[in-house]
């Protein structure tokens, strides 16, 4: 076969999806229209400069980035998270812990529904709720989320999207629409 050891030109591999990524797709969604730098996003999300250079380049190839690798593809992004994150990043329920409240048991998913018996929290030592813990989409989360509240919503909003009933999903959804700006009720 020739077509074994044949290259294609200009193409890059892609080794998949890693959870950061979707986090770094979701802080700079949080600077509108403000100019951003790659050095501030790795500062924010505690990575370094050349983690998030690495993980552009993923949502790059993944179609999640325009090719300049500097403005996200909403529809895109909105599509994956609806659709595949729960997939690719499915969520891993540990034993109650004490945490930062998460999915449905915070704003501004629990501002639309009564809680119920099922709390559900990012383990972190100096959280104040407890619940069933959930693993976060990237370890680093509770660390720096606390001076973050954009990206806090945006992370409620995911982790819903990824353990959420038929109707935290639906009030999700919404909520990620909104924020998209995207298919919003006039």
């Amino acid at each position: 076969m020739q077509f074994a050891n044949h290259k294609l030109e200009g193409m890059q591999k892609h080794n998949g999806m890693r959870p950061q990524d979707v986090v770094i797709l979701l802080k700079i969604l949080t600077y509108g229209d403000k100019t951003w730098t790659l050095s501030e996003i790795a500062s924010s999300l505690l990575l370094s400069a050349s983690e998030v250079t690495v993980a552009m380049e993923r949502n790059r190839i993944a179609g999640l980035v325009n090719p300049s690798k500097n403005k996200v593809n909403k529809l895109a992004l909105r599509d994956f998270l609806i659709y595949g994150l729960r997939y690719v990043f499915p969520p891993q329920v540990t034993s109650p812990a004490r945490g930062i409240a998460t999915a449905h048991s915070a704003p501004p998913i629990n501002e639309h529904i009564t809680e119920g018996r099922e709390i559900y929290v990012w383990s972190y030592y100096k959280g104040t709720r407890r619940g069933n813990a959930i693993i976060p989409l990237y370890d680093k989360i509770p660390k720096f989320i606390e001076s973050d509240p954009l990206l806090y919503e945006y992370l409620v909003i995911v982790d819903t999207l990824r353990i959420g009933k038929k109707r935290e999903i639906e009030i999700a959804i919404k909520e990620l629409d909104n924020r998209l700006g995207i298919y919003a009720d006039d």
